[in-house]
């Protein structure tokens, strides 16, 4: 009984927001259950520049873990692919919403990513992410999302776009 009210709850938060993403194509790894980027119903996602952009995801522990990471992969035109830097935001376990590390095999994890738009983004690049939750142990791929992307301009706190603010040096 415990096991259908936590899957109707689940049910529940995907019907309400969720973002098209793409299965990844460098990294293998299943989608998760439902992801939301905030700010983003369709693609690409615009993402401000200097601002974080944040990310949910709901998915299924395919085994017991004790330690997980996060990284994000930037795919840019013409380059290879690119580690984007998420410091202390890729320790995915501190970010964990509806429980703690480590978790149990078929658990349904709730975990919310925040990234910063770097300034050596620039406004008006379009490039593909992929992030990908990964075993802190076995080094194995949990789960892993393609998000293609556009950086706009940094908004004020009152919604206008700033472009005084942009440094282009």
């Amino acid at each position: 009984m415990f096991r259908f009210v936590v899957l109707l709850s689940v049910a529940a938060v995907i019907s309400g927001q969720s973002t098209p993403v793409n299965q990844c194509t460098f990294y293998n790894a299943p989608l998760p259950i439902n992801t939301y980027i905030e700010g983003c119903d369709s693609l690409p996602c615009e993402l401000p520049q200097l601002q974080d952009a944040v990310i949910h995801m709901t998915y299924k522990a395919p085994e017991n873990i004790s330690r997980m990471r996060t990284l994000a992969t930037a795919f840019l035109p013409g380059l290879f692919p690119i580690q984007y830097p998420l410091l202390a935001n890729g320790e995915t376990c501190n970010f964990l919403t509806n429980t703690n590390c480590p978790v149990q095999k078929d658990e349904i994890i709730q975990y919310s990513l925040k990234m910063f738009i770097q300034p050596s983004f620039p406004v008006g690049i379009q490039t593909t992410l992929e992030f990908r939750i990964q075993d802190g142990e076995r080094l194995s791929n949990v789960v892993c999302i393609q998000v293609p992307i556009r950086v706009v301009s940094p908004a004020n706190k009152d919604g206008a776009d700033d472009a005084a603010s942009i440094d282009l040096a």
